[in-house]
């Protein structure tokens, strides 16, 4: 919680008015077992009613006074819990959000967002508790014992002897537990991320019929944490009999010392009462201790969880916002790859081996090659998705790790495999590529992408909602949206990330027309399986495990490069008969 600490600033003031108008409610009501044992051994022994009414209202008061202190003391408490995870809530988001894809590949989306969630609402319960309880818990119990002495040394004893033993029942059960606690929100961890992957992947699972195997592993995670939970579940459980039964045990033996003590004169029977309600407070206030340890621990595990998210820093060192000269022209290698190697973090070996090659400003250039080959990480290196292991990624004569993040993806479209839209309206998740692109640009962008005609079909058009996970479009649709998103902002380099895969050969045709004439003529990469898609390159790049096998055009290639001959006749069989 150290590390926390500094988003607790600004609930400085809170953290202490919480538990200052808890220790007043526990005050008054460390009162009112005098009151009663004044009722008694007043009111009710001198049958005066009029002082039981006038006890009565003291003690009414009392309990009224105690209630609003405990209002005023559960808003402070709550507003500090509620406002410290909100902080830590929004600064964990903004640290998650400067790691490469390297580290959320390395930690896990599921496991990022159970510490977004689960774990910090889990801190926030246990700061709440801690801020109400904490105080109050002990000053009660040894309250208590202090206002037993002052009834009767000899009664009191009794409390000196039994707090310790309830000591050692609540914290020796939450010692036991404490280590398992933190096994279970491992284990809760790997069940959400499973339910992550069958929602995700939900459509994929019932492709495959294999339902019943998602099922069936599941519900062996889920038994297991189960079974965890039912162990530690049943450690916790035994702290109230033994509590109870210890309690009632000296509550035993105080009536039964009491009583003699009372028929000698030494106490009355109003102290007596007074006595076994200071009792009863004991036991609650120490079950409320003990269930807070736990609390407490449950969020110390989760904190620590948190806080090792903030250790993590980014592979992927980023530069401060640069002040860039003007150095359009100068170079005629807009973009080169020098030697470039890219090993992924534990991986076996490289994804990536020298591939060299330049582009220069305007063209466009296909990549092709095998699945697995390393299409996708050769782009990725351009935006800085991942960081070239050896040798360098240069634009414009800079290489790409002396940009800021802002300042290179800002000349950056990118069109990714999978087509990620958002929950929102279509004009909402166009202007995701420029924020405050007007209606024209859109429809630009759109009629470039080959989208603006089903768009205009839609019943609100560009008002037209898409759904979570952009269900209620078809694939073809999800990306030629995506391309529009990237085209939008009119970028100097355009990545397209095999997005053209859904579409059918006419379409995809029509679409790389139109990226062919736009009027900022881009730098443009087309990833591809499909050879058509790519033959009318300046450039193709063909890879194979990893490696530049060749690069050329595509009547080049053809003539000398193996490789992509295979891939061009397989796809159009009948010129491999005619040549």
């Amino acid at each position: 919680m150290k590390k926390l600490g500094k988003f607790f600033k600004g609930y400085i003031k809170e953290s202490i008015a919480g538990p200052f108008f808890k220790l007043l409610e526990a005050t008054f009501e460390l009162l009112i077992p005098l009151v009663m044992a004044s009722i008694i051994d007043r009111g009710v022994a001198n049958k005066d009613s009029s002082y039981i009414i006038r006890m009565g209202i003291v003690m009414v008061g009392c309990g009224l006074i105690g209630f609003v202190c405990t209002l005023i003391a559960q808003y402070f408490s709550a507003k500090a819990a509620v406002g410290f995870a909100t902080k830590l809530k929004q600064a964990l988001f903004e640290h998650i959000q400067l790691f490469s894809f390297t580290e959320i590949d390395a930690i896990g989306s599921s496991t990022l967002i159970t510490r977004l969630t689960s774990d910090i609402n889990q801190i926030q319960a246990g700061l709440n508790l801690t801020l109400r309880l904490f105080l109050r818990s002990p000053f009660i119990v040894f309250g208590s014992m202090i206002m037993a002495f002052t009834i009767n040394i000899k009664a009191a004893m009794i409390f000196v002897v039994t707090i310790p033993l309830l000591s050692i029942v609540v914290f020796g059960i939450m010692l036991l537990t404490m280590p398992m606690y933190k096994k279970v929100q491992e284990k809760l961890d790997i069940t959400l991320g499973i339910t992550r992957e069958n929602l995700s992947g939900a459509r994929v699972i019932r492709a495959f019929n294999q339902e019943e195997d998602e099922i069936n592993r599941f519900h062996q995670e889920h038994s297991e944490l189960t079974k965890l939970q039912l162990f530690v579940g049943r450690l916790s459980a035994l702290m109230n009999p033994l509590t109870y039964l210890i309690i009632n045990l000296a509550t035993l033996i105080l009536i039964w010392t009491g009583a003699i003590q009372v028929n000698n004169g030494i106490i009355s029977q109003g102290e007596l009462i007074a006595l076994v309600n200071y009792m009863s407070q004991i036991l609650v206030e120490l079950i409320k201790l003990a269930n807070l340890i736990i609390t407490i621990t449950k969020s110390l595990a989760c904190a620590k969880r948190v806080a090792g998210i903030f250790e993590i820093s980014s592979s992927m060192q980023q530069m401060q916002k640069m002040n860039e000269k003007n150095i359009e022209g100068h170079h005629k290698d807009y973009i080169k790859f020098e030697h470039v190697d890219l090993i992924y973090k534990n991986a076996g070996g490289a994804s990536l081996s020298d591939i060299n090659f330049e582009v220069e400003r305007g063209q466009t250039i296909g990549i092709i090659g095998g699945t697995g080959a390393g299409k996708s990480s050769l782009v990725n290196l351009i935006p800085r998705f991942y960081d070239a292991t050896n040798g360098r990624v240069l634009v414009e004569g800079i290489d790409v790790k002396n940009y800021s993040i802002e300042d290179l993806r800002q000349k950056i479209g990118i069109v990714l495999q999978r087509a990620v839209l958002f929950a929102g309206s279509i004009r909402d998740n166009i202007r995701w590529g420029k924020p405050d692109a007007t209606d024209q640009e859109i429809m630009t962008a759109l009629q470039t992408a080959q989208a603006a005609e089903f768009v205009m079909q839609k019943e609100k058009g560009l008002d037209e909602e898409i759904t979570q996970g952009a269900t209620n479009l078809s694939g073809g649709q999800r990306q030629r949206l995506t391309i529009a998103r990237a085209l939008v902002r009119k970028p100097d380099i355009l990545i397209l990330d095999d997005s053209a895969s859904a579409l059918d050969y006419a379409t995809d045709a029509k679409l790389r027309h139109a990226i062919r004439n736009m009027e900022n003529k881009p730098t443009v990469f087309i990833v591809s399986q499909r050879a058509s898609s790519i033959q009318y390159a300046d450039k193709i790049v063909v890879l194979d495990d990893g490696k530049m096998v060749d690069i050329g055009t595509h009547e080049q290639l053809l003539q000398r490069c193996s490789i992509y001959k295979e891939i061009y006749y397989s796809q159009f069989p009948k010129e491999e008969n005619n040549d």
